[in-house]
């Protein structure tokens, strides 16, 4: 961990966005004792509900601010004050733009800022047939989402602050893989052929995040896909997931018998088909994954689960 110091004084770091990745990314700052702040659109309503899955506490706690554009509730400058790193997971707005740089850019330009993060999608790229994909690929976003996406990073490369983009395919860890479906009997195995999907643990969001900002500001590149080394169908996916909770597979069906009957947004996940490569993250910057494919991520994102469970229990006896 090398977020370190910034001209003598310790690193703040700003959360924009304390859902997922955001929260579990603030987590592993707090356990080396970093002061992080973290932005929800309304305040919990136990202090506790800005704990990521399975945490058992921080060695400091997360200090909440408020940020909800739509009803007028922005974080002061008082509230920002020595703020030096900033990671944004929040999406476009619904006119498809950035709501941190529509609300906080100027405030954000007074920071001693050293590092932007801004999580992206790899569906910016569109579709490519399944054929890989790096960060030199021409952008060709195919859904309006995605374009939007690309329009954010376009406006944050114009902000003259110090941005680093991150490009993430499906993101998966505790809580957000397949087994409560596959329990419950609502998982559907559908079969596509030659369709993959790409992923990343979100451990390994938190990571390589981490990694980039410990490196020099000149060895970090603009733009950065993270993902892991093994995109692959879901059925294969599924499957293993089936098998670590020993349970039975839904019936195979044809993508082709079903699409008619999905959602638009289902159905976009399936119409555009391609590998993300992570060669500039793991060998031009030298991360190393902890979860290289679904495989170890879903066996230690299952056991933290029934860690997780267990301790809640625990509490419940107690």
């Amino acid at each position: 961990m090398t977020v370190g110091d910034v001209n003598g004084r310790p690193a703040s770091v700003l959360v924009l966005g304390g859902g997922y990745s955001g929260l579990r990314f603030a987590q592993a700052l707090t356990e080396h004792a970093l002061p992080v702040a973290v932005t929800s659109r309304r305040q919990p309503a136990q202090p506790e509900a800005l704990t990521p899955w399975g945490s058992a506490g921080s060695a400091l706690p997360l200090r909440w601010l408020s940020f909800d554009p739509d009803n007028g509730a922005l974080p002061d400058a008082e509230a920002l004050d020595g703020i030096t790193h900033v990671l944004v997971t929040i999406p476009p707005d619904g006119q498809g733009k950035d709501p941190v740089l529509e609300h906080l850019a100027p405030l954000l330009a007074q920071l001693p800022l050293q590092w932007i993060g801004y999580l992206s999608t790899t569906g910016v790229y569109g579709d490519h047939g399944g054929r890989w994909v790096d960060e030199t690929t021409p952008p060709a976003p195919g859904a309006s989402r995605s374009r939007a996406r690309l329009a954010c990073e376009q406006a944050w490369d114009c902000s003259g602050l110090p941005v680093q983009i991150f490009r993430l395919p499906a993101i998966y860890g505790p809580g957000r893989c397949p087994f409560q479906n596959l329990l419950q009997g609502t998982s559907r195995l559908v079969h596509k052929p030659g369709q993959v999907f790409s992923r990343v643990h979100v451990d390994d969001i938190v990571g390589a995040l981490i990694h980039c900002i410990g490196l020099p500001p000149q060895r970090r590149p603009r733009i950065v896909n993270l993902s892991d080394d093994r995109p692959c169908p879901s059925t294969e996916s599924l499957g293993y997931a089936a098998h670590l909770l020993d349970c039975k597979l839904p019936t195979v069906e044809r993508f082709e018998d079903i699409c008619g009957g999905m959602s638009p947004m289902a159905l976009s996940f399936w119409v555009e088909n391609r590998r993300a490569s992570n060669h500039r993250l793991c060998h031009d910057l030298g991360y190393t994954l902890r979860y290289p494919s679904y495989r170890e991520g879903f066996r230690e994102a299952l056991a933290e689960e029934r860690r997780t469970a267990a301790r809640g229990n625990g509490d419940q006896a107690a």
